[in-house]
Order: C-alpha cells, then sequence, then structure tokens
C-alpha cells in the first residue's frame, strides 16, 4: 500500500480535514498523512487514542517517533502529557495506551536501524535561543545524528523564515501559522518537503511553534525497501 509516498513532491495536509481510519486495535483510529507497506509500513500518521484503548505489546524494529498533542500518552515508561517529543529506537518495545484518551502525531520505520538512543522531552519546558543565522527565530534542537536533525521552533509575528531542504524537511505546525507559496500553514498542518524544495515561509499575526525535521527524506527510498 502507498499513500502520498512520492517523496520528490511538495505534500501540505490539514489534518484536522482529514477522515479518521479504524486501525486493527479497538479504540485506535488514524488519519494517514504519508505511507509505504502493509500493517507493518514506513508511516506518518496522526493517531487517535479513545479512553481505556491500548495496543497489544509490541516491539518497534524500525523505531518510532511521536509527539503527543492532546491529552496524555501511557506505557510502562512511563505518563506522556500534550506536548512531549519522544523517540523509541529500533528493537524498543512497550504496550502504548491511555487511559483518558489522547492524540499522538507519529512516524515509523524511519531510523537507521543501529539507532539505540531513547529520547523523551517536554517541549513545553525546553529553552529556546536566538537563531543568529536567522532574525525572529529561536530553537531548540531536540535531536541530531548524521542523518537528520529535530528541532523545536518558535516564529516572531511577520518573520521571514527559510529551513534548510537540501536534505529534504517535513514541518508540524503546534501553534499559529504562516505561509508558503500562498497556502497558509496553520495548527497541526503538515508540510513535507521534498529535498531542494524552495521554501520561504511568512509567520502569521501571532507567530508560529513549529517541530521541524530536516535531512531525512535522503534516506526515504532506502526505507522502503527494508521493510518486512
Amino acid at each position: 500500500m502507498e499513500i502520498n509516498a512520492d517523496f520528490s513532491q511538495r505534500s501540505l495536509l490539514h489534518t484536522p480535514q482529514l477522515d479518521w481510519q479504524d486501525s486493527p486495535m479497538k479504540g485506535v483510529r488514524r488519519r494517514v498523512l504519508d505511507r509505504v507497506g502493509k500493517e507493518v509500513a514506513r508511516a506518518t500518521s496522526v493517531v487517535s487514542y479513545a479512553p481505556d484503548s491500548h495496543f497489544s505489546p509490541h516491539v518497534h524494529t524500525g523505531g518510532e517517533e511521536f509527539i503527543v498533542l492532546e491529552g496524555v500518552f501511557q506505557d510502562e515508561h512511563g505518563d506522556f502529557p500534550t506536548g512531549f517529543y519522544v523517540r523509541n529506537p529500533p528493537q524498543s518495545s512497550h504496550t502504548p495506551g491511555s487511559d483518558d484518551g489522547c492524540i499522538i502525531f507519529v512516524k515509523l520505520w524511519q531510523f537507521d536501524l543501529e539507532d539505540r538512543q531513547a529520547v523523551a522531552i517536554d517541549m513545553n519546558t525546553v529553552p529556546l535561543q536566538d537563531d543568529a543565522s536567522r532574525h525572529g527565530v529561536q530553537i531548540n534542537t531536540l535531536f541530531q545524528n548524521e542523518r537528520e536533525t529535530v528541532r523545536l521552533e518558535q516564529w516572531q509575528a511577520g518573520a521571514s523564515v527559510s529551513v534548510d531542504t537540501s536534505g529534504g524537511a517535513e514541518l508540524l505546525v503546534l501553534e499559529g501559522d504562516f505561509t508558503d507559496h500562498g497556502d497558509t500553514v496553520d495548527t497541526l498542518s503538515w508540510l513535507r518537503l521534498p529535498i531542494g524544495a524552495e521554501f520561504q515561509a511568512t509567520a502569521g499575526p501571532a507567530g508560529a511553534r513549529v517541530w521541524i525535521k530536516t535531512g531525512h527524506l535522503r534516506y526515504a527510498e532506502q526505507e522502503k525497501t527494508r521493510l518486512p
């Protein structure tokens, strides 16, 4: 199964407007943003857990990273409220669920298979520093290795912002909005930019708080081929 799987194309999806689809687990639904594979897939999705819903215990052979968008996500490693960014590396395992319900943005099978670095960061409390190369932008680097960089960025109202797309880029708006190529990219909109794409955003009147991943799309075709 391939959904929005041409990584050479710009893709903008306003995730609250997408239909929910049932997953194999009762009480868990998803909005698929891109996907290659069947039930085990290289996938980017927004996933909703109804109250008292849980997945069965499983191993993340290809790794998992997620952002808690609403509610509290839970597993045996702890409770992760809204605003947490979590990376569960390849070969990690857990039993995910939510007592009161939650919504997460999640990416699967997009890791270096040798990566073993776990990350759990509360993005509500991380310090932001001025980016000396981009006026009106503050950043916190959440994760970085030779494959990719993941950042939280705060853009001031009206700021003109560029993003390095030499290895592709992916943006999820957590608060506020910006415009790019005539499109308004508002709260919970997801934008994927192909390698080398032109990007010059203008932050909206309330600014924008944005999760950004860069560099990783150089490996997208390789990731497609290593699925079981």
